[in-house]
């Protein structure tokens, strides 16, 4: 049975679904519309993405997506590690500007669901890592925005120096979460 379990930001949740092994290897159910609907998900994906990082101390982030186009994210490791982050960035909510982090592993078969609303990074734990996501939501370039990974107003926990970690120059940019324009949420 696939195990949900709620994260210090109790909409961002934690799914690690059961693996059946034999001689063979293992068998699993990474998403199923009726087992997660049951745990009150009912995120339409409709979209699949893969990224391949080939350095540990990669990070991404942290991204989402605005009105008209929000997306949730349900994220996996097919090869390798990673940090996983969300960050609450819903104006007027109690946790706003707060985050979880989870590892998740190919090993372990980890995913997490960010819900929208939420900004969305990480950082690679090893090198060659591989990652899977579904999103609910098209990609919309007019509505992407983010939020400075290191903003030290966030204080997140990252496994790697601000100074050794491997970012893109757009990443480098981001504002801090105190700079963005309260109506961009909305």
């Amino acid at each position: 049975m696939t195990t949900i379990t709620p994260l210090a930001l109790p909409e961002v949740l934690l799914i690690t679904p059961k693996r059946h092994g034999d001689a063979r290897g293992w068998f699993a159910e990474t998403w199923s519309r009726r087992t997660l609907g049951e745990a009150g998900v009912t995120c339409d994906f409709v979209q699949d993405n893969q990224a391949y990082n080939a350095r540990k101390g990669t990070v991404r982030g942290l991204h989402f997506q605005t009105a008209p186009h929000p997306q949730a994210k349900l994220i996996r490791a097919l090869r390798g590690a990673i940090y996983d982050v969300a960050v609450d960035v819903r104006p007027g909510s109690p946790t706003f500007g707060q985050w979880v982090g989870a590892e998740l592993t190919a090993e372990g078969g980890e995913q997490l669901l960010v819900p929208r609303g939420f900004a969305h990074g990480y950082c690679t734990l090893t090198d060659d890592c591989e990652l899977f996501y579904k999103v609910d939501g098209l990609y919309a370039p007019d509505c992407e925005g983010g939020v400075l990974w290191n903003d030290p107003d966030l204080a997140i926990d990252w496994p790697v120096e601000p100074a050794d970690a491997i970012t893109s120059d757009k990443d480098k940019i981001l504002p801090r979460l105190k700079d963005m324009p309260e109506a961009i949420f909305e």
